[in-house]
Parts: structure tokens; sequence; C-alpha cells
């Protein structure tokens, strides 16, 4: 939640595009019974690239299990929790799923510049009224989170006013009477929803 200082739109999503490719060409080249990964880099400048083979500092963005005799699925970290939390609130996992890739990059430690917190960056107040006691408990915050992101849903119907509510905040979202005109929740916008599609396509 809240603006974050995010790296321009174009060269983020011509990377998580390309991740992609490399997530499908991987699962191609593995053997019947295999797990194919790709990896990021962040260089010291902090662009960002892929890779199919691990190096120093690179960490796992990844990880896909795969068998002949089926296509390729998407496992992420929490996913249980995503599910379960999913589950409860009528949302689907991947969107939840998105939002966290989105906010937190799956880094449960997170914190904004504005201090949003854990993996669905909540707010220490939106925490507050989530019931949330711990925002650094992945568990919780996914529920908590989850929750929030339900619940924007039901008050807007639209994913995209939802996503901007969750981004920049609802009030924010009514006084501009929909999205409004800031770049950063306009890419914010556009970031989850190629997430969120892409698991789909991938997932089902």
């Amino acid at each position: 939640m809240g603006l974050s200082t995010a790296r321009p739109w174009p060269s983020r999503l011509a990377l998580e595009a390309f991740a992609l490719l490399l997530v499908t060409l991987s699962c191609l080249a593995v053997p019947r019974s295999a797990e194919a990964q790709i990896w990021v880099v962040t260089a010291a400048d902090g662009s960002e690239r892929f890779t199919t083979e691990p190096e120093p500092g690179a960490r796992v963005f990844v990880r896909t299990p795969f068998t002949a005799t089926r296509k390729p699925s998407l496992t992420f970290p929490y996913d249980q929790s995503i599910r379960a939390a999913a589950s409860e609130n009528g949302v689907e996992p991947e969107l939840v799923t998105a939002v966290i890739a989105a906010e937190s990059n799956f880094d449960p430690r997170a914190e904004s510049q504005k201090g949003a917190q854990g993996l669905m960056q909540l707010m220490p107040a939106t925490a507050n009224e989530l019931g949330v006691s711990n925002v650094w408990d992945p568990d919780q915050n996914i529920r908590g989170g989850t929750a929030h992101l339900a619940r924007l849903l039901g008050k807007y119907d639209d994913v995209s006013l939802a996503l901007a509510a969750y981004n920049a905040g609802e009030g924010t979202v009514d006084r501009h009477g929909g999205v409004p005109p800031f770049q950063e929740t306009q890419q914010y916008i556009q970031r989850v929803l190629v997430y969120y599609r892409s698991y789909q396509g991938l997932n089902n």
C-alpha cells in the first residue's frame, strides 16, 4: 500500500515478460520430471536481469515444477497462506499473489519509505483495523491484506479501481472518481495485472 519508489515501468515490464519467457523455455528443456528455476540478479546500479543459471548474489524469482504429462504450474513462497486467505475472502489466489509480487517481491521484511510493511505492504493504521497484531508475520500479513483487497473489490466491483485504492488510498480514488492521474498508481495497476494474467495463464 502507499506510493512507492518503483523503478521505471518500461524496463521492469520488459524484464518480467522476459522472465516468463525463460520459465516457458526452461520447462521445455528439463527432463520428464524436474524443476525449472529462474534467478534475478540485481546489479550495483540497481538494474535487474533474469537468468536460468544460479550466480553469486542471485535470488530465486520463480520455481516451476514440470512433468511431461502436465503443463508447468508456478509455485510461490507462502502459497498455502495465500490460498487459505483467498478462499476465506472469495478472492482469486492469483490476484493475491500478484499483489504480493508487486508490493514486496515476496519479502516479508519489506518496508516502504512511507511506512507500509510486510508482504502486502500494510500501513500500520490499516493493519490495526484489520486485526493484524504482527505485521511481520507472513500469515497474518497475507490474511489482513487479502481481507483488505476483498473489501476494496466489493466496494468498487472493478479490479483496476480496487488496485488503485490499494495503492493510493480509497479517498484518492473517490476524489478523482476513478483511477487517479498518477503515473505510479497507473503503472502499479498495470504491473499487478501483468502478474495476475500471467499466473492465471500458467496455472489454469
